[in-house]
């Protein structure tokens, strides 16, 4: 509790001066409600109704429950950056109580689009969250809204914010250009940047550089069983000679290769720039961890706390309410029972004050 309210106590309360709810006290009552499963604004009212013993226990609440309509307000007037900022602030203090040590290992940055949240009569224009996911700790260390819609504007956002010593960055062939490998290179991390059709030049170059060193190449290979199928993953890396120089690429220092093969299927292959010449090994492992921002951030988002189904569109509302679900994710993930799934988490939370209180104790 002590450090929440060290966290976002900083944060202004942009209501009017005559407001009678305590804006820590609302903010602090709609995590918990996100903890047991809230889903909305008129959830997180009616959990503070069935809990206010349980609430009264921890907070004043000088003037009751707040209603819907004011954790409506509050999130739609909120600003998404400095309750952004605050949520950083709060996991790397919550990462240190846990005994997870700063960033390290993959870092993986991908956007999310927020399905429900568009404007009537604009559903093919949802706003799109870009977060950046901790492959190791299984948390996301920070997330920004896409202004106008420019996830690659928003990830350089994020790169710029986060401390990459020690850590690989990884994304998709969007966030592959210059700029990128530049601003990562600056915060001290390396990168494996998925390369595609989008750079054409790049791409050319990459896949002669592999065709020159395919004879001596060393290949590694995995064999994963997943869904009643074998999938077969063949990493080979290459030198980037004069590549970097050549396209003013960053730090750029090997190209790599990975091909898919499932059973009859055609082979997928897909091309890296690295920062490093990483043995194939190595590569095929940076590469399989970046898969967890889908399989484990955005799945449970969707599955376990309904994401694209939140109807949240108004003001900042879509881009601070996806912030506080990442935060109870957060918060969920890092509890020491590694036997329960996230989804039975929240819904013990909500059945078993004790477990409640177990979360937010590892909060300190």
């Amino acid at each position: 509790m002590d450090r929440f309210y060290e966290c976002f106590g900083g944060m202004a309360d942009p209501r009017a001066d005559n407001c009678q709810h305590d804006l820590l006290e609302i903010l602090f009552i709609a995590l918990l409600a996100s903890l047991c499963g809230a889903r909305s604004c008129s959830d997180m009212a009616e959990f503070g109704r069935a809990k206010e013993p349980l609430l009264r226990s921890l907070l004043s609440l000088a003037h009751g429950i707040p209603s819907h309509d004011t954790f409506s307000r509050v999130f739609r007037l909120l600003d998404p950056k400095a309750f952004e900022a605050a949520f950083r602030s709060f996991t790397a203090a919550f990462a240190q109580g846990t005994r997870i040590t700063k960033p390290k290992g993959v870092v993986a940055i991908d956007g999310k689009a927020l399905r429900g949240a568009y404007e009537r009569g604009q559903s093919h224009m949802p706003r799109v969250m870009v977060s950046a996911w901790g492959a190791t700790t299984r948390m996301t260390l920070a997330s920004t809204i896409a202004p106008g819609g420019n996830e690659a504007e928003a990830a350089l956002q994020l790169v710029g914010l986060l401390q990459l010593k020690g850590c690989v960055v990884t994304a998709d062939a969007l966030h592959c250009h210059r700029a990128m490998g530049q601003a990562i290179r600056e915060r001290g991390g390396d990168y494996v940047l998925a390369l595609k059709s989008n750079q054409p030049a790049l791409l050319r170059d990459a896949e002669a550089a592999l065709a020159a060193a395919e004879p001596t190449a060393q290949p590694a290979s995995t064999t994963e069983r997943r869904h009643d199928r074998d999938e077969i993953r063949t990493a080979r890396v290459a030198p980037a000679g004069l590549m970097a120089l050549r396209h003013d690429f960053a730090g750029l220092a090997a190209v790599a290769r990975v091909e898919s093969r499932r059973g009859a299927e055609p082979p997928v292959v897909r091309s890296f720039l690295l920062s490093k010449p990483w043995s194939a090994d190595r590569l095929l492992q940076i590469v399989r961890a970046h898969w967890g921002i889908e399989n484990r951030l955005h799945w449970s988002l969707d599955v376990t706390l309904d994401e694209d189904l939140a109807r949240n569109r108004k003001d900042n509302g879509p881009a601070n309410l996806a912030v506080l679900r990442r935060l109870a994710l957060n918060i969920a993930a890092a509890h020491p029972d590694t036997k329960t799934s996230l989804r039975r988490k929240f819904l013990r939370a909500g059945w078993d004050d004790s477990f409640l209180f177990d979360l937010i104790r590892h909060m300190r």
